[in-house]
């Protein structure tokens, strides 16, 4: 399954959650129907896809692991977001817009790990304005 396609199956799990109240029963109901979703257009095949395609995308590295923090940050990561220098507050509101909500407390620690033992990211102190902030990016 390529980016594009998993992209496109979230999306459509998204807007079939959409007038539901937040809270746990919506992030169980976009589960199910994003697993439903998932699982028909694996058994499907490539050609379920009908809508205009670009060029062939490599396949999701970080499927696996997209459960967790890191992972899905890494999903980000391979979404192209860290081409430019992102703060955590842009990162935590990356993820919220996939429906991966978290705290910023939970997510520095897991930044930090991703860019220090595992080197997946980089991080570098930019000034914005008067101010000096931490942003993430490809390595």
């Amino acid at each position: 399954m390529t980016l594009k396609e998993l992209i496109k199956i979230r999306k459509q799990a998204e807007k079939a959650v959409s007038e539901m109240a937040e809270g746990e029963l919506k992030v169980k109901a976009f589960e199910v129907i994003f697993n439903h979703l998932l699982s028909g257009k694996q058994s499907a095949g490539a050609t379920a896809v009908a809508e205009e395609e670009g060029p062939p995308q490599p396949p999701l590295k970080a499927a696996a692991s997209s459960r967790s923090a890191s992972g899905r940050i890494l999903v980000l990561r391979d979404e192209g977001f860290f081409s430019t220098p992102r703060s955590i507050n842009e990162i935590r509101a990356e993820l919220g817009a996939h429906g991966w909500h978290y705290p910023i407390t939970s997510l520095s620690g897991t930044l930090m790990d991703l860019v220090g033992e595992r080197r997946e990211l980089r991080r570098q102190r930019i000034k914005e304005g008067k101010k000096r902030v931490w942003k993430y990016s490809n390595r």
